[in-house]
């Protein structure tokens, strides 16, 4: 199998992470703003797992791993948010804070678990 395949020489490969990013984004704003939890926790995680295979691709990161849970920590703190709008205001963000912290947990103990346990097995990219 060739390492760069592409359209032409200039080209070095393409791409698979905009399409999950395009179809994990919509399906976690769903999921959030109705309060469906099974989609927001499966769009967050189909969306912060391609931006973190984004940034291990372009070299911004060392390993995929440590880049979701560097995501994770975003999603904790959105979900933080989320909670304490809850507690401040008379609005029903409870169950969308939970889902934001719960995913960002299981992200993070991904993250944390893959870099300690994973360390033969990296992703190719």
């Amino acid at each position: 199998m060739d390492e760069n395949p592409g359209l032409s020489e200039e080209y070095r490969m393409v791409s698979p992470w905009p399409l999950f990013v395009a179809l994990g984004l919509p399906i976690a704003e769903v999921g959030i703003l109705f309060g469906l939890v099974p989609l927001a926790v499966g769009g967050l995680l189909l969306f912060c797992g391609s931006i973190a295979g984004i940034l291990r691709e372009n070299g911004y990161v060392s390993s995929t791993w440590r880049g979701l849970a560097g995501l994770s920590v975003l999603v904790i703190a959105g979900g933080l948010a989320l909670w304490y709008a809850d507690m401040t205001t008379a609005s029903d963000l409870l169950i969308r804070a939970y889902s934001m912290i719960g995913t960002g947990v299981l992200m993070l103990l991904a993250g944390v678990g893959g870099d300690l346990f994973a360390r033969d097995v990296e992703p190719s990219v």
